[in-house]
């Protein structure tokens, strides 16, 4: 299964927009993107994806895919990061509010600029599992 690239691009974007707006103005703004994400990874449906898919103007396999195992991955990965970065905010942690969010708002620019940082990880980790498996089967 695959999404097309603008989709992923959107959801990048909700994500930044929604870290930068709780940092300007609340933190209690941390809930929406964890929310989204919750629902994403309980559904398998990320919402702001499937709303954006009306404002593609042509057929959702015209666009360069990208895979939906890596995008709930990688979804794991924010949705813990701002989950963590809201407790922190709970327990008037700011600077490991910041700290967590701006995490999160780093990987979504720079996997809008070209380079996915939960791609690297997920790779990694398949690769160490893929080691360990072939250590045992030996």
């Amino acid at each position: 299964m695959s999404i097309p690239k603008p989709l992923v691009q959107l959801n990048q974007l909700f994500i930044s927009f929604s870290i930068v707006f709780s940092l300007l103005v609340s933190q209690w703004i941390l809930l929406v993107p964890i929310s989204v994400g919750i629902i994403t990874l309980i559904t398998k449906q990320n919402p702001i994806i499937r709303a954006g898919k009306i404002f593609l103007s042509k057929p959702a396999q015209a666009y360069p895919p990208e895979d939906k195992d890596q995008q709930l991955f990688n979804q794991w990965i924010a949705t813990l990061c701002l989950s963590a970065a809201f407790l922190f905010f709970i327990i008037d942690q700011q600077v490991l509010t910041i700290i967590f969010s701006a995490m999160v708002l780093m990987a979504a620019v720079t996997a809008l600029l070209g380079y996915c940082i939960g791609c690297q990880i997920r790779y990694k980790l398949k690769m160490w599992q893929y080691k360990q498996k072939t250590k045992w089967d030996k």
